[in-house]
């Protein structure tokens, strides 16, 4: 986030992790947990840094969060209205919706034909980013302090001197022969 951008309020970080708990769910942080339903155990996208990314001026779309947050949550509103759920007032509609709710609702704004499907389906992107790629953190320093999306998907670590190398191909034998002027590190001499 930029040093002159304000804080985002409560109200946005607990909807925008909602929201990427519905597209990676994880486990609650404490019992008293909105944002995070538990939908499933372990880490999921909040705790891989989901919000860091959003609010990282380089997606492009930190200006548009507290409008998307408006939008998400008058959707909910509309969503509950429809099926008669009893929101809690105490926290925003969308962080209100049951888990499944909240699947349901995000189902149809990533629909072909909803016309704000480009709108969710890349807030939806980057939060699956987060956890599958850390996307926010440089990998090594990532995966030095256990990086939970990086770790579930059993991502190798780099070696010590912190770069990566595959001694064995990843295919289990080489895809092509090496140019004769390869250079040992790998470049065209």
């Amino acid at each position: 986030m930029r040093l002159d951008q304000p804080s985002p309020k409560p109200d946005t970080i607990s909807t925008l992790e909602a929201f990427a708990d519905t597209i990676v769910p994880g486990e609650k942080r404490n019992p008293d947990d909105h944002a995070v339903a538990g939908a499933t155990s372990g880490p999921g996208a909040v705790a891989a840094g989901a919000l860091q990314l959003l609010q990282n001026p380089a997606t492009g779309l930190t200006e548009s969060l507290d409008e998307l947050v408006r939008a998400l949550n008058a959707h909910a509103q509309a969503h509950a209205a429809e099926r008669a759920i009893a929101l809690d007032p105490a926290v925003p509609p969308f962080v209100a919706l049951p888990f499944a709710e909240r699947t349901g609702l995000v189902t149809v704004l990533t629909a072909h034909g909803h016309p704000e499907r480009d709108l969710w389906v890349l807030l939806a992107l980057f939060s699956n980013m987060a956890f599958d790629t850390a996307a926010h953190l440089h990998t090594a320093e990532a995966m030095a302090a256990g990086h939970p999306g990086l770790a579930a998907m059993g991502f190798t670590a780099p070696d010590p001197d912190g770069l990566w190398r595959f001694p064995d191909f990843s295919y289990g034998r080489p895809l092509a022969r090496l140019h004769p002027d390869t250079a040992p590190s790998g470049s065209l001499a």
